[in-house]
Parts: C-alpha cells; sequence; structure tokens
C-alpha cells in the first residue's frame, strides 16, 4: 500500500521508520502545514505539500503522524469525512496478542507489547516500549508513551495522555483527556481532564 504520512516532526519521522519496516507498506512521503514541496524530508521521503494536496495525490491510505491529541484527533475526523482510509503503522518488533481489538489509525511503535482481551481504540499512539496487559482498554486519540507500563484491566479514556515512563495498577480507570505525570504511579481513579504525577500519582496543584 502506498501511504501519506500526515505531519513533519518527530512523530512523522516515527511512523515513516515503521512503514518502512512494514513488508506491505510503502511510504510515498510527508504531508504538513508548512510544506516546502519538493524537498526532502526525515529519511529520505519527499515533502508533498498541505493539507490540500491530500485528495490530488496517488495514494491508498493515510496515518496521521502527529503528537497532540486533541489536534490528532481533529485532523483524523476530517480524513475520515473526506472518505480516506487510515491505516495502521506497526513496528515489526511490535508484540500483540492475536486476538488484541485494534481500530485503524493508530501507531504501535518499536518494543511496544499489547497483551490478550486488549482493546485498542482508533488514532491510538503506543508509543516506545510500552507494555499494554491482559484486558485493558485504550480508548480513541489516547497516546501511550514510551516505557509506559500498564498493569491488568487498566481503562485509558479517549485522549488522555499516560507520560513517559508512568506505571499504572490493575483495574484504574484514567478519565477522558486526562495527562498522566511522567513518571508517576496511578493507584486510584484519575477524573477526566485531571492531571496527576508523583509517586502515588496526586493531581497537580
Amino acid at each position: 500500500m502506498n501511504i501519506l504520512i500526515i505531519g513533519g516532526g518527530g512523530h512523522a519521522r516515527v511512523v515513516a521508520d515503521i512503514l518502512l519496516s512494514m513488508e506491505d507498506m510503502e511510504p510515498l512521503g510527508y504531508v504538513t502545514p508548512d510544506a516546502c514541496p519538493g524537498t526532502l524530508g526525515p529519511l529520505g521521503l519527499a515533502v508533498l505539500g498541505d493539507d490540500t494536496c491530500v485528495a490530488g495525490l496517488d495514494h491508498d491510505g493515510v496515518v496521521v503522524a502527529v503528537g497532540d491529541n486533541r489536534l490528532r484527533h481533529r485532523i483524523f475526523a476530517r480524513l475520515v469525512g473526506a472518505g480516506e482510509t487510515l491505516v495502521n503503522a506497526v513496528h515489526p518488533s511490535a508484540i500483540i496478542a492475536r486476538d488484541v481489538e485494534m481500530g485503524v489509525g493508530c501507531m504501535v511503535c518499536a518494543g511496544a507489547i499489547v497483551n490478550t482481551g486488549t482493546i485498542v481504540g482508533d488514532n491510538v499512539i503506543l508509543n516506545t516500549g510500552c507494555v499494554v496487559d491482559h484486558d485493558c482498554t485504550i480508548s480513541g486519540h489516547a497516546h501511550v508513551a514510551p516505557g509506559v507500563k500498564l498493569a491488568g484491566n487498566v481503562v485509558v479514556g479517549a485522549g488522555a495522555l499516560v507520560g513517559v515512563g508512568a506505571s499504572v495498577i490493575p483495574s484504574v480507570l484514567i478519565g477522558e483527556e486526562a495527562v498522566v505525570g511522567a513518571g508517576a504511579v496511578v493507584v486510584d481513579d484519575v477524573p477526566p481532564r485531571q492531571m496527576v504525577m508523583g509517586v502515588p500519582a496526586r493531581p497537580k496543584t
């Protein structure tokens, strides 16, 4: 499949590397608002233009390679509304249990582990080396950052961010658009749109 990468920053570079590592995906280049068409972006792939050029490019699918959850969600919704095919970028070194249910437009980075019974929504980022244990639910447009460890039966709400190296004990609910700080240890539910940090994690004051 010939794939457009929507974005031009660090996440776009990671997605490009993942697509280049996949047998059935061929990245065509980057589509980004600050594009300089005709130049080369990361990993030597072409910068093709801005968002307005997508429909005019010959392609089979797109990946939204943007780290900010709300922005990624808006772009994803616009592309779906335009009839685009959102594909998953899954690094070959990721380990995903055979019964995991995964939506579309997801990014699963090198070394990620997703265990049995887990449900992953649309447009989710499972970043480098994260561990998602059995029977978790990662709702749409969420981001599980590098090195995160989620124990069994954790629910991550839509648009939530679990920061670098955070750990979450079993059966905790992280609410919609909540933010878990880097290195936090979450032992209680986190309400929607709340930021928690520390060991144990507590609301930011």
